[in-house]
């Protein structure tokens, strides 16, 4: 069992990565809280993202998601799904480093797969969506890459599977950390 000592886990990724679902398993294997950052925007906000993206704007939406992301840093034992973009805000990353950062990361066409049917993603309410998806993966992706663990998912891979890569690429990144010296 991977033993964080308390820091949060951020999972990064573009929108249909599966963070929230992942997080949710991993919560439960850590005995760590969950939240998903999206949920507390609409709770914070009354309406859905898609109403806060047409009614205020993305600009509005990166505002609150900022403001979540502060709220939810001061905590400690939880992981925390994170929306598709919130790595485009350099003030983001200064909440995110104070955890461990994993980027599940998928290929255009899986993350498609599991998108095309889902009107609830502003970002891709276009009149063609499967190339928003890939231009924003290519503009995010340098983002992403800051991440401390990278786990490039399978299409046909479990959330149980997932959860165990992602657990076992944690441990590599904690033994890989140089112990302080003792006085």
């Amino acid at each position: 069992m991977v033993n964080l000592k308390g820091v949060n886990l951020y999972l990064v990724g573009m929108m249909g990565a599966g963070k929230s679902t992942t997080g949710r398993v991993l919560a439960k294997e850590m005995g760590y809280g969950f939240i998903d950052t999206d949920d507390l925007i609409t709770q914070v906000a009354g309406q859905t993202i898609s109403d806060i993206f047409a009614q205020s704007g993305e600009d509005h939406f990166r505002q609150l998601e900022s403001q979540v992301l502060a709220e939810v840093a001061a905590h400690t034992k939880l992981v925390v799904a994170t929306g598709g973009g919130i790595v485009l805000g350099a003030k983001n990353w200064s909440y995110l480093r104070h955890g461990l950062v994993v980027w599940l990361d998928g290929t255009p066409d899986h993350l498609w797969q599991r998108l095309k049917n889902d009107p609830s993603r502003p970002l891709l309410q276009v009149p063609n969506p499967e190339k928003v998806l890939a231009d924003l993966l290519t503009q995010r992706r340098p983002l992403y890459r800051q991440a401390d663990v990278h786990i490039l998912l399978k299409a046909d891979q479990s959330v149980e599977a997932v959860q165990k890569l992602v657990l076992q690429e944690i441990a590599k990144v904690i033994r890989a950390e140089p112990t302080p010296p003792t006085s």
